[in-house]
């Protein structure tokens, strides 16, 4: 928001002081300024000037040989300007002076000698018109200063609005005085009000709020005999250093209201519009605005009609079937106060948000709305005094928020501070903020002003929050806090996460991704995965994130089809969130789940498809100190192949997956890649217990391998087979896997090593052993191949 401080000057006298540190001030206390603008600086005698004679240029349709008298001589001038005319006041350049930051000189045009510029208001930078001369229709002294008889020269800062969402207040250029008037200790001159007591005993303006859940304030005016069009300079000047165009003097005076005071306004052509029935509307229909967009208006969006016609949104835009013209001599003015929350969602579902919108939504005050009428009609009546009041004021006040009082006592400021902020401090400080402080037997009591009542200063600490700003937190003696300090401890499921992202990062290279909640149709769609119902997020900001995920691994396939194109061999894998329905108090049932996915282009499926379930054994080693069971089972989702899919548990609960993307998704993605992915309950995992390590001292002496050779049936694993082995003899140290073959029939090689602290064994000494082994796997129906 744009802030002109020829504005604030309105309210506040701030001569002498330097501005652009008061601009710092600001910044330190109340909201952060993001970027201040010198304007008019670098215009430079450019004076008021009379056009005496005009003469065609011989060799020129579009140039005109103009004398030009600027007060102190008659100049000679070249101009292209297709609005001339004799007799016309005009902005003139002289040479020797500067325009945007060009200097003026003497110059040959076309053959002719110019001595000066005639300007138009976009040369000047006081507007965007550039469609001819600015005409100048004040009585002005020729040799006038432009720069002198307006407000062409001004400071202004850009304040981000993100620093005032919660102050309704200063979304006006009286609010941000009202700061200054704080932080310099200086007067707050009060709002130029028309007394309208005197046409109390006009009739009313039927005014019928029918919603009274959204419209808590509706105030109105009618007016006619105008005949003014064209708003004072000063107030165009304003209106386009604050981001706005001039339109006619109707629509600039409600955008300058607004701007002023925050409060936004809309101004209807009265014979368009007589009477005024807030309501909804119990089904949709189409509505178009102000700038010509047909817009769908749903049962939820509050409307301003007129005879049971809709004319405006509320609290958003007008319609185009009320809108002001040229010809408009009488107007009904509205000032109103609506929900908050209604206006920025009606917003939002119209795709519309504007500058009444955006105020709206901030939770205005809704005392203001009779304010800006009177300040209003203060205004149009010294720019149109033949302007005639046809109404009284109608204010139609149908929800009051309720008046908050705070008492506090100076202990509770120091102790809160840590400095003497003193009594008087205290109170001016307050007072000069509008919060009408009293002090009674050591007790303050803060009568929280209705413009800071809305939502925005509610408890004893926000009190703290304005003695202390406007004290400045720069002032504050700066000294080291005395705390107890303990360590905070990681709970189970931190540290299994930590050693998780460690071990897949260090050991196995892998990267990790952050990503949302929820499925994104669009990516979904184009690898061909299936968005399972489940819950679903109400307002979503785009339909196509709207299903709240139940698996990682899906998200985790488009992080591999968005990185395809770096590497040759990467992983990528995430701790996150998923959401299994809803639980049994209706909320949501959420689980934190580990989800990886490896792609190669150079790897066969099968040598990932085992490197994936090496890395999950490392998991469960680092953490549990013991191995996953693997089980070979179906697949539960159209992106699990329907063979290669296997189920993880430990001590026989279930806790994750490891399968191969289905041939449908991998072929959206790469080819002549393989893609693996697996997935871990990590709420269930740091449940269990981690079995204790057990250390024994490696033998001194060397031991012996014996390989094993196994035909197996198809439906049998490696953990079937262990019980052959199990409790044999002390001396068998370790069984590994060395090759496996599958062809007519099913073949493995085991390593039996065993070993000894005592000796060297030999083949001899553990033989007996073997073929106890091999007599147990027989009854298993496992033989030598």
């Amino acid at each position: 928001m744009l802030i002109s401080m020829n504005w604030i000057n309105d309210f506040v006298d701030l001569s002498g002081l330097d501005l652009e540190k008061l601009i710092h001030q600001f910044t330190l206390s109340t909201a952060e300024v993001e970027d201040i603008y010198y304007m008019g600086r670098d215009i430079k005698d450019v004076v008021v000037a009379r056009i005496v004679s005009i003469e065609n240029h011989p060799d020129s349709k579009k140039l005109h040989l103009l004398k030009v008298d600027a007060g102190d001589k008659v100049y000679d001038c070249v101009c292209g300007a297709p609005n001339v005319r004799e007799g016309m006041l005009v902005a003139f350049a002289r040479e020797g002076g500067s325009v945007s930051g060009m200097e003026i000189t003497c110059a040959k045009i076309a053959g002719y000698e110019s001595h000066g510029m005639c300007c138009s208001e976009k040369e000047l930078g006081i507007s965007a018109d550039h469609s001819g001369l600015w005409e100048i229709t004040d009585d002005l002294p020729l040799g006038t200063q432009i720069t002198d008889a307006y407000g062409v020269k001004d400071v202004v800062f850009e304040v981000d609005n993100k620093s005032l969402t919660n102050r309704p207040d200063l979304w006006g250029h009286y609010g941000i005085a009202r700061e200054f008037a704080a932080l310099t200790n200086r007067e707050l001159k009060p709002v130029s009000r028309m007394d309208l007591t005197p046409y109390a005993s006009l009739p009313g303006i039927d005014i019928d709020i029918r919603d009274k859940e959204l419209c808590y304030r509706y105030t109105g005016l009618k007016v006619r005999n105008i005949t003014k069009k064209v708003s004072p300079v000063d107030m165009r000047i304003r209106l386009f250093y604050c981001g706005m165009r001039a339109i006619n003097l109707l629509a600039d005076l409600t955008n300058y209201l607004m701007l002023e005071l925050g409060q936004p306004m809309h101004a209807f052509d009265c014979a368009k519009v007589d009477s005024i029935q807030v309501q909804r509307f119990s089904a949709p229909f189409e509505f178009e605005t102000l700038d010509g967009t047909k817009r769908r208006i749903d049962e939820n969006t509050l409307m301003i009609c007129s005879k049971e016609e809709p004319v405006a949104i509320a609290g958003i835009m007008g319609g185009l079937n009320s809108e002001i013209e040229d010809n408009t001599d009488s107007l009904l003015l509205e000032s109103a106060n609506f929900d908050a929350v209604s206006v920025r969602k009606s917003s939002t579902r119209i795709g519309l948000r504007t500058d009444a919108s955006m105020r709206y939504e901030k939770t205005l005050d809704p005392e203001m709305t009779d304010v800006a009428i009177e300040h209003f009609m203060q205004l149009l009546t010294e720019i149109d005094p033949g302007v005639e009041i046809i109404s009284s004021m109608t204010d139609v006040y149908v929800r009051h928020y309720d008046k908050i009082d705070i008492t506090f006592d100076k202990k509770f400021v120091d102790r809160y501070t840590g400095i003497d902020i003193s009594d008087e401090q205290i109170l001016n400080t307050l007072s000069a903020l509008g919060f009408a402080p009293t002090l009674e037997n050591e007790v303050f009591t803060a009568h929280v002003p209705s413009w800071r009542a809305t939502k925005d200063v509610t408890i004893k600490a926000d009190i703290i929050e304005e003695i202390t700003r406007v004290y400045g937190y720069d002032n504050f003696k700066i000294t080291t806090t005395k705390a107890a300090l303990a360590p905070v401890m990681r709970t189970a499921g931190n540290n299994d996460d930590r050693w998780t992202k460690d071990l897949l990062v260090q050991r196995y290279g892998m990267h990790e991704v952050h990503s949302y909640i929820w499925c994104d149709a669009k990516k979904y769609k184009e690898l061909n995965i299936e968005i399972e119902d489940n819950v679903r997020v109400i307002n979503a900001m785009t339909p196509d994130h709207t299903v709240l995920r139940r698996s990682m691994v899906p998200t985790m396939i488009t992080y591999v089809n968005e990185n395809k194109a770096y590497a040759n061999d990467f992983g990528v894998f995430e701790i996150a969130r998923v959401i299994n329905g809803l639980g049994e108090d209706g909320l949501c049932d959420e689980q934190k789940h580990l989800g990886i996915a490896l792609y190669s282009r150079t790897k066969s499926e099968k040598d990932l498809y085992l490197g994936l379930r090496d890395i999950m054994a490392s998991i469960s080693k680092e953490l549990k100190h013991r191995y996953f069971e693997f089980r070979i089972a179906e697949a539960k989702h159209n992106w699990q192949h329907p063979r290669n899919t296997a189920e993880i548990y430990l001590d026989g609960i279930y806790v994750g997956f490891i399968t191969v993307v289905h041939p449908s998704v991998q072929s959206k993605i790469d080819k002549k890649a393989v893609i693996v992915a697996g997935e871990l309950n990590m709420d269930t995992l740091s449940s269990m217990t981690a079995s204790v390590i057990h250390y024994e001292e490696p033998s001194k002496f060397p031991g012996i391998d014996i390989d094993l050779s196994l035909v197996i049936g198809a439906d049998q694993t490696y953990s079937t087979l262990s019980a052959a082995w199990q409790n044999v003899t002390p001396l068998l140290k370790n069984v590994a896997l060395i090759d496996s073959y599958n062809g007519v029939v099913k073949s493995i090689t085991l390593r039996f090593t065993f070993s000894s602290n005592e000796k060297t064994l030999a083949k001899n000494e553990v033989q007996s052993y073997v073929d106890t082994i091999i007599e147990n796997l027989a009854k298993i129906g496992v033989v030598l191949r």
